[in-house]
């Protein structure tokens, strides 16, 4: 089972949702990060991917049809180059909009981790988040706008335009559903993952995280 979406976007770009949009649009299933948190051994896997320049992705992804959010859109351009035939999509927001949510999430949960733990202990989080996504500066509103940025410049100028479609979530079914050639379902496109519902989706605590 090859990849036929490889999402190229950040985490809090409505991720979540595009993942249940994009299962339900036949492509079954789509990895996410909570497929990592979910799956016992699997964030030592993509640990090792980051220093690997011959990755198996056909058994690093076996099972899977799409990819959203991190870890996977680290890894745009080696999945594009291994999936030629495969559509890219790059999700967006706001990206001040963006800074706040994942600095209230994703950055939260990290920061703990951070403080709890040896500096020289290696974790996923730290390694593909803090020190490749963020170059190591997580606590600079601006510096993380730039990022985001010139991420979604990067892509752009990475990707063939006529195999790729920059999207935000809030514009539905419809142009996503004609980038992918599928027909529109006749329900709502799916709001998974709001910055309240963060901790119970990913760990299940009950707490809720803050605005």
């Amino acid at each position: 089972m090859a990849i036929s979406v490889i999402g190229a976007g950040f985490g809090r770009t409505g991720t979540l949702s595009l993942k249940s949009a994009l299962e339900q649009l036949g492509y079954d299933k789509c990895h996410h990060m909570i497929n990592v948190i979910n799956t016992p051994g699997e964030a030592e896997k993509w640990m090792a991917a980051i220093d690997n320049s011959a990755v198996d992705w056909d058994d690093l992804l076996a099972g899977y049809q799409a990819t959203v959010d991190w870890p996977s859109c680290h890894f745009y351009k080696e999945l594009a180059d291994y999936y030629p035939d495969a559509k890219v999509l790059l999700s967006v927001r706001h990206p001040a909009e963006w800074y706040e949510s994942i600095e209230a999430t994703t950055l939260r949960v990290i920061r703990r981790r951070m403080e709890s733990s040896d500096p020289e202990d290696k974790n996923l989080g730290t390694e593909l988040v803090v020190k490749a996504g963020f170059q190591g500066v997580i606590d600079d509103p601006a510096h993380g706008v730039d990022i985001f940025n010139r991420h979604t410049e990067e892509v752009i100028n990475a990707i063939e335009p006529e195999r790729l479609l920059v999207f935000d979530v809030r514009q539905g079914w419809e142009p996503l559903c004609a980038f992918l050639d599928k027909p529109v379902p006749d329900t709502p496109f799916p709001r998974i993952n709001s910055r309240d519902e963060f901790d119970d989706i990913f760990f299940g605590s009950g707490s809720k995280g803050s605005n």
